[in-house]
């Protein structure tokens, strides 16, 4: 309330005849955490100014300083006049401020979760908005899980070491979790309930599963439906009965959200449009609940006549005639009615050529197209489809936004959008593919920014990334043998070897040119250690994609730790590869071939194992070897596609010594001389497709076959370069350049030929893949995805022997984890359905950890 106090004499004011005076000065008293001077300028109050007493100037001061809500009581007293000047006194009491708040009645990591939502601190004032706001924010993230009957009081306690200071005690009920219980349609006569409540993608009722309702029923009424020539009757039927009876609700929570809720009912209305009925609505609907559990939706529409396409024209077109663009467009005359059809055949399909993609592609950046019904009779639509197409637009400036580690010539390089080219749609969804592929940025957030200049027919294109890490670091270990393997590897992917010596580039290490760096080393103490060193420089020469890349590798074994032994021998492989990878053009610019040299050489001194058995154990063996892989990749993304294939077929070749010298016996001769220099050629194939089912769950479909070749029978496949099927596929153990493959449901290397006895690996291998994968997170710092799988193989020695359809069969379940400083992570548990031969107990229940893909 205004006050206007002056003591005990009251002859200054008359109140029959109000006076103006000037106000001549003010005291503030009450304000601790609140400037005074800012408090009277709130108040519209300055000494100087004029303010009329009594009225209602001083019921507005007050009113002023109260919608601040940070007082719970405000008062303006007049303590003197003087001659025409008042004084004036504020008297406040300002509200609690929050000393700290916590939760009661929920889960640390709900109560976690929360407080960075509130976004409440210390200091904050205690009002009712404050309040109101805490409480909305707490309702609505229980309301988003499917906590409806949430009851949240929020208590405030007089924080005793603080004046005026409360703590907030939140104290919350979340009641039980109320699904969505039933819904129920009304009207459809054309479209099945099933296939109603599968075009809402987000709202979903309660899962049912009951496999035990009996087939008798339906199998009767389906066979009845197709003798009398009613198959689309019979298709509903069996629709109707699965959704009735095999309803498992694992992707998606049977949970009510208002927002989700308006958009699948646009998505009835679309599912309707496709299916050529234009005029349906939902006449009416209503939420309402069943029980504390439960709720439910009831949905009335109205679905019309169904409509045909009858005539469709073209206006506006000069680049491409009326025939062309009819034949991309693919709609003709009597075709049902189909909005989503039609607009995507106009805009942008994933699958086809689209109209706005050919004029797009060619430069056509201002395209329009509108389509028209320019007459609706019966049942009959026709069609006008109008056209503005503009002129070409050439790109004009490329810039790069957010990259702060990677230099932008690593970047640009990569884009297939290039200043004074004709802009081109296409060539910007490719260039945000190899942006991804790179993996220095977060692929999720790769944005084209698209600004055309109408004055001059240009446009600027901005590309805006978010740096990832892109460095990994790895370590791993495993017990065998009665040995500790220990392995560990540093793996730089944006490396650059020219800021090696700049003290200023060094954060942590020399980066942004995309080179990558990779030192791996592995040992189990003095008896075994590998070390290796592998540079790639992706762009060579900085003009042309020629990723040149040199590894040098050693290993050292000895077969006893103790050097005095008479057992003592050691093994000592050196390797130097040098290899050209180039990008093709041709069938399409997703295939690349490489090539390399590798040059090898095996020295054995006393040494012989059952992983090693070559002569006496004495010798040098040396390798020259050609190698050369065709390969193509179109894998929507690198950590998760959901779309596109790879793959790679692959030969090394060595010279074929043997038939250069043909009158050496070769089959009595000695296995020291007869592999001193090694002969093979070895092929392998690799091939997976990605398809995305529905919304991220993505099936990955792969085979694999190897082969190690000879030319000379009487030599034989050589003792290297072997197949080794089974288990995690970790390298763990590779003394002779066997390739380790990867197979869940089976110990390590158990599928090969000879395993526990005198395993000297297999010469020809398949395996078989299904895998589907769905993300639980697709976080760049923690990329995660469920997998379930099935899969065969089977490795042989001698093409004799060779059976594609004798294959091990597993099936079981995993997840992958991708840290960015870790790699790729995975865990898996199969079920190896068939016993091995020679290898009791390798099979049923084994689970495998597997680091960079290597299970793959």
């Amino acid at each position: 309330m205004a006050q206007i106090q002056i003591g005990d004499d009251l002859s200054e004011v008359d109140y029959s005849r109000p006076k103006e005076y000037e106000i001549g000065g003010i005291i503030v008293e009450g304000a601790k955490y609140v400037d005074a001077s800012m408090l009277s300028m709130l108040a519209g109050l300055r000494v100087g100014n004029k303010i009329t007493i009594p009225s209602d100037d001083i019921a507005t001061a007050i009113r002023k300083i109260w919608e601040q809500g940070m007082f719970e009581d405000v008062a303006i007293n007049a303590t003197d006049f003087v001659g025409d000047k008042v004084f004036l006194q504020i008297v406040v009491k300002e509200k609690a401020r929050v000393s700290r708040f916590s939760f009661k009645g929920i889960k640390k990591s709900e109560a976690d979760e929360i407080r960075n939502k509130i976004n409440l601190s210390r200091g904050d004032i205690a009002t009712e908005h404050l309040l109101t706001k805490t409480q909305r924010i707490i309702e609505n993230y229980y309301y988003d899980k499917g906590y409806l009957n949430v009851d949240i009081d929020i208590e405030q306690v007089a924080d005793t070491t603080r004046e005026n200071y409360v703590d907030m005690v939140i104290n919350i009920d979340k009641g039980p979790k109320v699904k969505i219980g039933e819904i129920n349609i009304v009207g459809n006569e054309n479209l099945s309930d099933g296939q109603i409540l599968a075009a809402m993608k987000e709202t979903k009722q309660r899962g049912h599963f009951d496999p035990l309702n009996p087939l008798g029923p339906l199998v009767v009424n389906t066979v009845g439906y197709v003798f009398t020539l009613k198959p689309l009757k019979a298709i509903t039927g069996v629709e109707e009965y699965f959704y009735e009876n095999y309803r498992p609700r694992i992707f998606k929570a049977s949970r009510y959200k208002e927002s989700d809720f308006e958009d699948d009912k646009q998505k009835i209305i679309d599912k309707y449009n496709s299916k050529g009925y234009r005029d349906a609505i939902i006449v009416s609907d209503s939420v309402y609940r069943i029980d504390d559990r439960n709720m439910g939706i009831d949905l009335v529409i109205a679905e019309g006549d169904k409509y045909y396409y009858r005539n469709i024209t073209w206006t506006g077109n000069t680049k491409y005639s009326s025939e062309t663009l009819s034949s991309i467009l693919g709609i003709k005359k009597g075709d049902v009615y189909n909005k989503e059809l039609l607009e995507k055949n106009l805009t942008y399909s994933e699958t086809s050529m689209d109209i706005s993609s050919l004029y797009m592609d060619d430069g056509y950046l201002f395209f329009r197209v509108d389509p028209v019904e320019v007459n609706v009779e019966n049942d009959s639509i026709d069609l006008e489809i109008r056209l503005s197409e503009g002129k070409q637009a050439r790109i004009s400036n490329v810039t790069l936004a957010g990259n702060s580690k990677t230099y932008d010539h690593v970047v640009l390089r990569e884009l297939y959008t290039r200043p004074g080219q004709l802009y081109s749609r296409s060539d910007v969804v490719r260039s945000v593919r190899e942006l991804a592929t790179l993996g220095f940025f977060n692929q999720e957030n790769i944005n084209p920014d698209i600004k055309p200049n109408f004055s001059d027919n240009t446009v600027d294109i901005e590309y805006s990334v978010e740096e990832a890490a892109a460095d990994q670091i790895s370590f791993s270990g495993g017990y065998a043998a009665g040995y500790l393997m220990l392995q560990a590897g540093l793996s730089f992917s944006n490396f650059s070897m020219r800021n090696l010596f700049k003290k200023d580039a060094w954060r942590p290490i020399p980066a942004g040119d995309g080179q990558k760096l990779s030192l791996n080393v592995a040992t189990y103490g003095l008896q075994y250690i590998y070390y290796g060193l592998t540079f790639t420089e992706p762009w060579l020469g900085g003009r042309k994609p020629n990723a040149l890349t040199t590894s040098v590798f050693q290993t050292f074994q000895t077969t006893t730790p103790d050097r005095k032994s008479v057992n003592y021998g050691w093994f000592l492989r050196t390797g130097v590869t040098v290899g050209l990878g180039r990008r093709l053009t041709w069938p399409d610019d997703y295939f690349s071939l490489y090539q390399g040299i590798n040059v090898m050489r095996y020295n054995l001194n006393n040494y012989s194992t059952q992983y090693l058995n070559v002569g006496d154990g004495n010798g040098k063996f040396n390798l020259i070897s050609y190698s050369i892989v065709w390969s193509r990749n179109s894998v929507s993304q690198p950590l998760y596609p959901r779309s596109g294939s790879e793959f790679q077929i692959g030969l090394e070749i060595t010279p074929p010594y043997s038939l250069f010298s043909p009158d050496k016996d070769y089959a009595h001769m000695s296995e020291n001389e007869k592999y001193k220099w090694v002969e093979m050629h070895r092929w392998n194939f690799k091939a997976a497709w990605y398809t995305e089912l529905y919304d991220k769950l993505v099936l990955m479909t792969k085979v694999r076959f190897g082969y190690l070749g000879h030319y000379n029978d009487d030599i034989g496949p050589t003792p290297f370069h072997r197949y080794y099927l089974g288990g995690s596929g970790l390298n763990t153990y590779s003394v002779d350049n066997r390739e380790i493959v990867g197979m869940r449901g089976y110990a390590d290397n158990s599928l090969t030929p000879g395993y526990n006895t005198t395993s000297k690996g297999g010469d020809m291998l398949t395996r078989y893949t299904l895998e589907l994968r769905y993300p639980l997170s697709l976080n760049p710092q923690a990329t995660i995805y469920a997998l379930t799988f099935l899969e065969a193989g089977n490795c042989w020695l001698g093409f004799e022997n060779f059976d594609p359809f004798d294959v091990k069969r597993s099936a079981g379940l995993g997840v992958r984890i991708y840290l960015p400083m870790f790699g790729l992570l995975g865990l898996d548990w199969g079920y190896g359905f068939d016993d091995v031969v020679g290898a009791p107990g390798s099979n049923h229940s084994q689970f495998h950890f597997s680091i960079g893909g290597s299970i793959d």
